[in-house]
């Protein structure tokens, strides 16, 4: 279902429309928003020039965001494999220690 919501980025309102529900994409509205809103704060600079270091923000942020994501999947993708590997060894640690208990 398509969803159609009014937001203001500086001061101009744009409609969108996407199957995202209408609270999110206020919320990633708002970030745009905030992130020209930074820029411009900065000093004299067009709106264009500022829309461009602003996707230029996010872009990054977003590569910097995948990058924290991979390292956290190789991070959980190592813990797995160690935690299979203590498991295993856990197992045959308690075979010895029921084959002990029966020769009794």
């Amino acid at each position: 279902m398509q969803n159609k919501v009014t937001v203001t980025i500086n001061d101009q309102a744009y409609t969108l429309v996407a199957t995202e529900d209408a609270a999110y994409m206020e919320k990633v509205a708002a970030h745009v928003d905030a992130k020209i809103g930074e820029i411009r704060a900065g000093g004299k600079i067009s709106i264009q020039d500022a829309a461009v270091l602003a996707a230029l923000n996010v872009a990054d942020e977003y590569f910097k965001g995948q990058e924290a994501a991979e390292a956290l999947r190789k991070q959980m993708k190592e813990l797995l494999e160690e935690s299979a590997s203590l498991k295993l060894e856990l197992s045959k640690k308690n075979q010895e220690i029921f084959k002990l208990q029966n020769k009794k």
